[in-house]
């Protein structure tokens, strides 16, 4: 077993932080609110418009979370009306070569996951 170092972590053990990461990332919507923002900095609800069947409850709790994680940036801008747009930060555009790759892997092989998935239900 690996032991913790307080400068390195362990996702596989139970205490560390790292865990936490891996947990919070792998939440059904944020890669897609990520490599959603990738491109431009998008408002509220364009965000909601464009990834299907996410509730504005689960939305705002996803950009809060991902804002205090530092992943996610908000910006409010009070000229006529008050506007807030949300976008990615240098410390997201990391992560989003890994969500870029894994978002490109998904649409490139969803047939052969179903196709799988088939295979595998027959047999039961």
């Amino acid at each position: 077993m690996r032991k913790i170092h307080k400068k390195e972590g362990n996702v596989f053990a139970e205490i560390c932080p790292s865990r936490k990461v891996i947990s919070r990332l792998s939440g059904k919507w944020t890669f897609l609110i990520l490599a959603l923002l990738e491109e431009e900095p998008k408002r509220f609800n364009e965000i909601k418009n464009e990834v299907e069947g996410i509730s504005q409850k689960v939305l705002t709790e996803n950009l809060r979370s991902l804002e205090r994680d530092g992943l996610v940036s908000r910006k409010v801008y009070t000229q006529n009306a008050i506007k807030v747009e949300y976008g990615v930060t240098l410390q997201s555009k990391e992560l989003l070569k890994i969500v870029k790759q894994f978002t490109n892997w998904s649409e490139q092989n969803w047939k052969n996951i179903l196709k799988n998935n088939k295979m595998h239900d027959s047999k039961f």
